[in-house]
């Protein structure tokens, strides 16, 4: 299949480019999205020239009116795609989406089902200083939502993938999009390619360590685990690409051949989605870990508006590696 390099943005373009195409069922919906600019994101640019206002509809400010709409058009047999702006602004409509999007199959013995998507962005980790209500990393809440699935993307080829899956599934998706990722590139097939939810991606191989992450905690942790090759460390990178539901075999293969893991991630560390995985990994391998597994993550703290005080709430590639430093050793976690 014929690939091309594009920025995550401009997967995410086609990939709902193609959506649109393929069936006529797929509408998008949210605010500003019909602009032809694409609203303030771009994400949409060209979609609704391309198939319309009836399929690409703007919105009022009013997400709790959007996932609503969602909801509805979902239970008439379309596919929505409803953009929420930012991650933080989904508590608005979280009824919606937790009591009625991700019950429905449940709540009437699966005669109906919600062919639901909810794209929307975390900006934590840019430096913006957009402050503490519009720079969160939150994707931890909506693990907690039986009946829901949870997708955050590393690079734009997945991007690109996963959304595809999540447009056509019939259970309800939430779609993370990391703002401080769009610019990034990589390689794209251009032709339809769906990923499965629930499958990890080893995307480095190691033997003394696993270092598992999504997200722009990827990031960290490929550049972590290229800096450590200097000392002899050997890390095998794991991208989950999906967190519900996690790979949970693909996780576990690696850290019994490697007996160590760390896990990163830019929700804070308190409760946060290392903090399942890493249950995880202790009560099946505890008696084969080297060391007890260490999570990185966010300070548990609201999220600072000066960049520079930021910088210091979200982990970096000295936290990641210095962490795996410490697995290396033997050395038990200090929590701060």
């Amino acid at each position: 299949m014929q690939e091309q390099e594009m920025t995550m943005l401009g997967a995410i373009n086609l990939g709902l480019d193609q959506a649109l195409a393929k069936d006529g069922k797929v509408l998008l919906l949210g605010e500003d999205i019909a602009d032809p600019a694409g609203g303030i994101i771009g994400v949409t640019k060209g979609l609704s020239t391309k198939y319309g206002a009836d399929r690409v509809r703007d919105t009022p400010i009013s997400e709790a009116a959007i996932l609503g709409a969602a909801v509805g058009a979902a239970l008439a047999g379309y596919r929505p795609v409803a953009e929420i702006m930012f991650v933080d602004l989904m508590p608005i409509a979280i009824d919606q989406l937790l009591n009625h999007a991700a019950k429905m199959r449940f709540m009437t013995a699966g005669r109906l089902t919600q062919p639901l998507t909810v794209r929307t962005a975390t900006l934590g980790g840019m430096g913006m200083g957009n402050g503490a209500t519009h720079n969160q990393t939150l994707e931890a809440w909506f693990m907690h939502i039986p009946g829901l699935k949870v997708v955050m993307p590393s690079n734009a080829a997945d991007a690109k993938g996963l959304l595809t899956t999540a447009i056509f599934d019939d259970d309800p998706v939430l779609f993370i999009e990391t703002g401080a990722l769009y610019g990034a590139r990589s390689s794209v097939p251009l032709g339809e390619v769906a990923i499965p939810f629930g499958q990890a991606n080893v995307v480095r191989p190691g033997e003394d360590v696993t270092i598992i992450s999504y997200g722009l905690g990827l990031t960290q942790a490929v550049a972590a685990a290229e800096a450590l090759v200097a000392e002899g460390i050997s890390a095998e990178v794991i991208d989950l690409r999906t967190l519900l539901p996690v790979d949970f075999p693909t996780v576990l293969e690696s850290v019994a051949k490697t007996r160590r893991a760390v896990v990163v991630h830019y929700a804070t560390r308190f409760a946060g989605p290392g903090a399942e995985i890493a249950a995880a990994i202790q009560e099946e391998l505890f008696g084969q870990l080297a060391a007890p597994v260490v999570r990185i993550g966010a300070r548990f703290t609201p999220v600072p508006q000066a960049p520079t005080i930021e910088a210091a709430a979200y982990p970096n590639v000295s936290d990641v590696t210095d962490a795996v430093r410490r697995v290396m050793k033997g050395v038990r976690e200090v929590v701060s």
